[in-house]
């Protein structure tokens, strides 16, 4: 079936001189004068516009980057409170009230909103019919401002915002209104204006998506949930932030430092819960750090391919044992603490010789039983971490892929042949894997991740996926929390199964010969 574009987004300024213009609101009470500011053709039935403006009361985050997410305070569909417009030809259905959370806390203050949703009595004539309940035409945001406070940047300058659903017209018009603070200017240069016709845009792609039965290629907080992350991140990037100002390496100090401080607090979480119980939850305050008494991996982590360190210092620095090795040492290690560089470590590493029955002091040193493997960008050991989390028995690992190499090569998508998939079809097998994009996979990093991830189940591991939320193009990663237990063989046996996978790629390897451990990099390759 041939793919269907979204109808042009065609707003038109409200005129009162206008006869197509639809009347504005008229608030009964006459407390409110409503100024309708902008209004464009709807392409999406009235059945559909709940569906539309409820991705605007439940992720307003998605229209303003100054807004980290909202939480759901409360939910009625009675006694409403006095605070919200009372409307004519209008009844209200339901109130839901939220809280904004800004994403820079120390700049902006938190918002409560009623976010109250009307509809239009239904015609006497109708009353009975079983499709006779009145549909919601109109959606009104409602800041609540405490007396001697006022609103944050973030928030449009009114008392009331509201979303409208004209069907009475032909076509049917989207349309915002406004009660504007006064003073506030509305012309077409406003910043009121300008944020109207962004808001007006959103809910006309919305309505198209809900009609479209539109999916999303991409989905975030698969595995950890989207508000701990936030809450804890807010945290970790104010007690880190600090590192942007003595970045010592030429690459750009905010990627870096955020992204890297995104990555620690992604694990810190995955390992409260992958480590931790059920018995009691974790009710204590952020600036408690509770996360000093949260379960960590057995044997600590090793950052596979460290580079900068940074990550490891951010993790080792919040009470997380473990260490970082790379190929070459990095100017940003001097300037750490002593007890980051204590477990910063230029090393080669050749995973060919890894051995669970005789392990080397290296081994043990690196990968002893129940280590946690982190990959960022590993390059040539990407595709290592599976069979190096199987063959040591780590507990898990977390591997973001980037540079596309196989064992001994670089990864070639017409030529490089997959590892079998158990018990699904391919299809099935690459849908779950969140790959984004397009959904074509043809793309060579599409191509390399699935190889990646039918190579993660082969070792014996159950394939998770996760689009981090970090400032990358590279933000996909993958992630072992468990091995596959065989629904007809026992834990042990299911074990041995990987176990000789991995021995048959590692036997493979060596027997072609062009795998070479690279060399240590600077004063170290001399040693």
């Amino acid at each position: 079936m041939a793919q269907v574009n979204r109808p042009k987004y065609s707003p038109v300024r409200w005129e009162a001189t206008d006869e197509k213009s639809p009347l504005p609101l008229v608030d009964l009470d006459g407390d409110n004068t409503w100024t309708p500011l902008i209004r464009c053709p709807s392409d999406f039935p009235i059945e559909l516009f709940e569906v539309a403006i409820s991705q605007l009361i439940h992720h307003p985050e998605y229209n303003s980057t100054l807004i980290l997410r909202s939480e759901t305070i409360s939910e009625i569909t009675e006694d409403f409170p006095s605070s919200i417009p009372k409307l004519k030809d209008h009844i209200p259905l339901k109130s839901i009230g939220r809280k904004l959370l800004p994403r820079r806390p120390g700049r902006d203050e938190p918002l409560e909103q009623h976010c109250t949703l009307y509809a239009s009595p239904v015609d006497p004539s109708h009353e009975g019919d079983e499709d006779s309940s009145p549909l919601p035409t109109v959606l009104i945001l409602t800041p609540i401002i405490t007396e001697g406070s006022s609103l944050p940047y973030y928030h449009p300058a009114v008392l009331h915002l509201a979303f409208r659903y004209i069907s009475n017209s032909e076509p049917p018009n989207l349309q915002i209104e406004v009660v504007p603070l006064p003073g506030t200017p509305t012309d077409i240069n406003s910043r009121l204006y300008r944020t109207s016709l962004a808001l007006l845009e959103t809910l006309h792609r919305y309505g198209w998506g809900a009609m479209t039965h539109y999916k999303k290629r991409v989905m975030h907080d698969c595995i950890v949930p989207r508000e701990p992350y936030q809450d804890l991140y807010l945290v970790m990037r104010e007690r880190h932030k600090h590192l942007v100002d003595t970045w010592q390496e030429v690459t750009d100090p905010l990627k870096h430092v955020f992204e890297d401080i995104g990555i620690a607090t992604y694990l810190m979480l995955l390992w409260k819960d992958m480590y931790g119980t059920d018995e009691k939850s974790d009710t204590a305050s952020l600036s408690d750090e509770p996360w000093k008494k949260w379960p960590q991996p057995p044997t600590g982590f090793v950052d596979l391919g460290c580079g900068n360190g940074l990550l490891t210092h951010i993790l080792t620095a919040e009470g997380y044992r473990g260490r970082g090795i790379d190929l070459r040492r990095r100017n940003s290690w001097d300037h750490y603490p002593t007890t980051t560089q204590a477990c910063l470590h230029e090393e080669a590493f050749d995973p060919t010789f890894i051995n669970p029955e005789s392990p080397s002091k290296q081994q043990l040193t690196y990968f002893p039983p129940g280590v946690f493997v982190i990959a960022n960008h590993a390059d040539e050991l990407t595709p290592w971490v599976p069979v190096l989390s199987t063959t040591c028995q780590a507990s898990g690992f977390l591997s973001i892929p980037c540079c596309a190499w196989t064992f001994d090569s670089k990864f070639e998508r017409s030529t490089t042949p997959s590892f079998p998939i158990d018990h699904q079809s391919t299809t099935d097998f690459v849908e779950s894997l969140n790959l984004g994009g397009d959904g074509s996979n043809s793309s060579s990093y599409s191509a390399y991740r699935i190889w990646l991830s039918t190579l993660t189940q082969y070792c014996g591991w159950k394939v998770e996926c996760e689009n981090l939320r970090i400032p990358s193009t590279r933000n996909w990663a993958l992630v072992g929390r468990r091995m596959i237990e065989d629904e007809t063989a026992a834990r042990e046996g299911a074990q041995n199964i990987a176990r000789e996978h991995v021995e048959e790629i590692l036997r493979g390897v060596k027997e072609r010969g062009i795998f070479k451990t690279r060399r240590p990099e600077g004063k170290a390759g001399d040693h």
